[in-house]
């Protein structure tokens, strides 16, 4: 193979179109093994090489330096492909310590934590058991019936019937011959009593006493025999029930085993702990069977039987759509990750820093080599039970530590491989889904309330490094720098060159904003970039709420799009101008709230230091123009009442008024009038008022009808001033129109409230 053939052949090793997730067979984990791995060793604390058989051997994974093996008995690139005679190591590169796997033989199958944890357990599901009970299998404290003898069964609970009237018979013939010798013992005390008391009387007392003691003692005897008769009854009875209802994959706890072995109950049935007693039945299942069994089960039941049965179809079909055996469920080859993904690196001083996973797979060796090493001596059945038990725990901490936690008092919990794929630091979210991508960068994000909605202010050193390549180019082109290296130099100096190059490459460059989390399309939009001083980027305080921004600490990332078709899209599609409605709803979302609100309310409302009726006070102006040159000359200020000729007419306005009206379109402008009479209305009222005031004073009302009227007369004014203000709308009023199409929630009573009195309002 010459070294072109073997470049594109080694290239092929990332070359994938997917990423598939699945159960792995016994024969595929060996076929991705390169050797087993039966030492927990790392490295010679002397030597810090890797040591024989451990997890970072480089027989099994490779050499640790490029093109050298082992020994160093052959270097260089010309030995490639050649396994030393003298190491056993392949002459290669040692980038395959990232690709080639090992493997553990394990000494006693295991279950994979994966399918006997959490919800919805499937190997649960697939014996139709509770995943309580079969966590108590798989961690040896129940044991599961394997299989059942059915003519064994019958025979053995007649069996246990024989053994109880046996047993019974036993009890009562013990107490018969008891009792027996109790009467003979009393008969021989009467006899001695009447040949020693002369005295009828006497003799009859000591009998009677005699015979009190005699009838105690038996009938102590037969309360005794009726409760160990009740006893062996309510033992056997208990022993038929629990032989009756066993059947293949109940559960035994290990009281009711040895209470079973006792009485010799066991012979019509086995059983097992453990993965090796899952493995043994899941052999026997045939998926296409359960399956056509569960669909049947399914049109007949309902409740919870019909969803249970469903559950476990769509796991069986499951399993024979993925073309995956159950017998892989229960390991007996665990697979080795190349040592490059779990490395151990030197720190400063000597000591060494490694992946968790290595003790992990230190762990899982270490209870494996030891639970060899005692079925090889023959240990007792209870050690190899423990040991396996063991074994099975530091498998499920390899595999998921998080599915079953340790009993020990931990401080920091090792990162087991699905933690290393799982959340946000996960292989997938951190660095296949999220990859940090060129062309791009981040900052927080600060207002720029001169911005147009459709820009946003980059920061200059931020968009020199993003626009790089291009500025390069750039300085090329235009002959101020002869090469790549001096464009590099000339960029360095930050010459005013390099900036006028940026601004002129920026100026129609659109960029993307993007903040996190992107729950919608509205989390990523496009902007022309203006150069701005500083390191945070300025938005538009209008484009916040699709992004869901404040400007509290908030951060946003750019990202330059460089393709034609990317930046059409970005210009036509995703600038905020085309976006202005949420996709939720259709209702707007880029419209002005907040700062920007009071910001116009500002502007529009008068300087209560200004008399208004004072109208030869107020500065007159002959048009807008010559008022705006007023307030820049600061003649006058924002908010002073002035007199200007607009449209043929004297209008009192504001300058604030009139740079509100220069900006809207003519039908949404400031309205610089009231509702014809209301002042003459509200002066008529307040008049009114003042004489219930001097009535009450002079005591000629109550305090309480001073209430009274002046209530009775604000209503009335503020219902004459809302059908009045109803009245001056023109027919084609958008508000009118809304109001009588009763279609909308809004009501004259609001138009009131907006337009012309607020009305009475209670202060408590």
């Amino acid at each position: 193979m010459d070294t072109k053939d073997f470049k594109s052949s080694f290239g092929n090793i990332v070359d994938f179109t997917g990423l598939v997730v699945r159960l792995a067979s016994p024969e595929d984990i060996k076929s991705w093994s390169h050797g087993e791995v039966t030492k927990p060793e790392t490295i010679n604390y002397r030597t810090l090489k890797p040591e024989k058989d451990g997890l970072f051997d480089e027989r099994i994974f490779g050499p640790t330096k490029d093109w050298e093996c082992y020994c160093g008995k052959y270097k260089r690139i010309r030995y490639r492909g050649i396994i030393c005679d003298k190491c056993g190591v392949e002459v290669t590169q040692s980038k395959v310590r990232r690709e080639r796997m090992g493997h553990i033989t394990l000494a006693a199958p295991v279950a994979h934590v994966w399918y006997f944890k959490g919800a919805p357990s499937k190997l649960s599901l697939l014996f139709d058991m509770s995943p309580r009970a079969l966590e108590g299998v798989i961690y040896f404290a129940q044991y599961l019936v394997t299989s059942v003898d059915n003519e064994k069964k019958k025979h053995m609970i007649n069996e246990l019937g024989k053994h109880g009237d046996d047993r019974t018979d036993e009890v009562k013939k013990r107490v018969k011959e008891e009792k027996k010798k109790i009467e003979e013992t009393y008969t021989t005390e009467k006899h001695d009593i009447k040949g020693r008391i002369n005295n009828k009387e006497a003799a009859d007392l000591a009998l009677s006493e005699i015979a009190l003691k005699e009838r105690q003692e038996l009938l102590l005897l037969d309360e005794q025999m009726e409760k160990e008769l009740g006893k062996i009854k309510e033992v056997i009875d208990q022993l038929v029930g629990l032989v009756k209802s066993i059947k293949p994959l109940s559960i035994i706890t290990e009281d009711e085993y040895l209470k079973l072995t006792e009485y010799d109950a066991t012979s019509c049935f086995s059983v097992g702990m453990g993965a090796e007693a899952i493995l043994e039945v899941i052999k026997r299942i045939d998926l296409a069977k359960l399956a056509a069994e569960l669909r049947e089960e399914i049109m007949e039941s309902t409740g919870q039987r019909h969803i249970k049965a469903t559950k476990r179809l769509r796991v069986a079909d499951s399993m024979r759509k993925a073309e995956v055996n159950p017998n892989w469920m229960i390991l007996k080859i665990l697979p080795v990750i190349p040592p490059d993904l779990r490395p151990m690196v030197q720190l400063t001083g000597g000591r060494f820093a490694t992946s968790d996973l290595n003790d992990l797979y230190r762990r899982v060796i270490n209870r494996n080599n030891r639970l060899r090493h005692l079925m090889d001596l023959g240990a007792p059945e209870i050690i190899l039970r423990n040991e396996k038990r063991m074994l099975q725990e530091a498998v499920d901490s390899l595999i998921d530590a998080t599915q079953r936690p340790s009993s020990r008092a931990v401080i920091q919990p090792l990162r087991s491989l699905s933690d290393m794929l799982r959340g946000k630091q996960g292989r997938f979210r951190q660095n296949l889904l999220g990859k940090r991508v060129d062309y791009s960068g981040r900052s927080v994000i600060v207002v720029g309330p001169e911005l147009k909605l459709t820009q946003c202010g980059i920061p200059k050193e931020m968009a020199l490094e993003m626009f790089k390549p291009f500025v390069l180019r750039e300085l090329i082109v235009r002959g101020i720098a002869p090469n790549v290296k001096n464009a590099k130099n000339v960029l360095d100096r930050r010459t005013p060159e390099v900036f006028d190059i940026l601004e002129e490459i920026t100026k129609n460059h659109p960029v993307l904003l993007n903040r996190a989390p992107t729950l919608h399309k509205l989390g990523i939009q496009a902007f022309y970039p203006v150069l701005i001083e500083g390191s945070a980027i300025q938005i538009h305080p209008c484009v916040c709420a699709g992004y869901n921004a404040d400007f509290d600490g908030d951060q946003m990332a750019v990202h330059i799009p460089l393709s034609r078709e990317s930046k059409f899209e970005a210009e036509h599609l995703m600038l905020p101008t085309q976006n202005l409605l949420k996709p939720a709803d259709g209702s707007p979302i880029t419209v002005p709230n907040k700062e920007m609100v009071i910001g116009c309310y500002y502007y529009t409302t008068l300087d209560p230091r200004y008399d208004l009726k004072d109208e030869k006070e107020m500065a007159v102006f002959c048009n807008e123009e010559e008022a705006i040159y007023a307030f820049q000359s600061e003649k006058i200020r924002l908010r002073e009442p002035i007199r200007v000729h607009i449209h043929n007419e004297i209008i009192t306005t504001t300058v604030g008024r009139i740079f509100f009206n220069e900006i809207l379109p003519e039908g949404l402008r400031y309205h610089n009038q009231i509702v014809s009479g209301k002042a003459a209305i509200l002066q008529d009222t307040e008049n009114k008022i003042k004489e219930i005031d001097g009535n009450y004073q002079q005591g000629l009302i109550t305090l309480e009808e001073k209430k009274r009227l002046s209530n009775e007369i604000w209503i009335e004014v503020t219902e004459r001033l809302a059908d009045l203000t109803w009245e001056n709308m023109k027919a084609d009023n958008p508000v009118k129109m809304i109001i009588e199409s009763g279609g909308a929630r809004a009501s004259k009573d609001q138009l009131k409230q907006l337009a012309a009195i607020k009305g009475l309002v209670v202060d408590l």
